[in-house]
């Protein structure tokens, strides 16, 4: 697995190891820290499918943004666990996406979250997603869904605006 880690079944896969920044003093990461795993999967996710964060600002002027996060704490993590984060698109909308995001130490799930994507223009305005990040998400969606007329170039997003 890269460090961006890889799509498969139309799932993200990546791992992350638990450093001592991570984790309160008794060594059990602290809940804030779920997010930011959560962050770098999700950017990471993007980075797999042609486009990163610079990309979309840059080339279609828009960002992504949280809209609504909750997270099911089911087990800790502690400091040097080697995690993997697997995040799914559960809904693709014009403007939104709607991700789980599943925290694993050796196939335990330790936390669960539910993810609402906003896609803003850099106006800060709901902006519609351009058919290329469309086309590059349509990776991400689950073996066998329909992918919405999604046209990718071997993985990889042209960058016509």
């Amino acid at each position: 697995m890269s460090d961006s880690g890889v799509v498969e079944a139309g799932r993200h896969r990546m791992a992350l190891r638990v450093y001592y920044e991570d984790t309160d003093a008794a060594g059990i990461v602290y809940h804030a820290a779920y997010l930011a795993f959560a962050e770098r999967a999700r950017t990471e996710m993007l980075r797999c499918v042609g486009l990163d964060h610079h990309t979309l600002r840059a080339h279609f002027n828009v960002v992504f943004t949280v809209r609504r996060c909750v997270v099911d704490y089911l087990a800790p993590a502690r400091l040097d666990d080697l995690l993997e984060v697997r995040t799914r698109i559960v809904r693709q909308g014009g403007a939104s996406l709607d991700l789980e995001q599943r925290i694993l130490r050796e196939g335990q799930l330790l936390a669960l979250l539910e993810v609402r994507l906003a896609l803003l223009g850099t106006d800060l305005r709901v902006a519609r997603m351009p058919r290329q990040l469309k086309a590059a998400l349509a990776r991400l969606q689950e073996p066998g869904e329909d992918p919405a007329e999604a046209r990718s170039n071997g993985g990889r997003v042209e960058l016509r605006a």
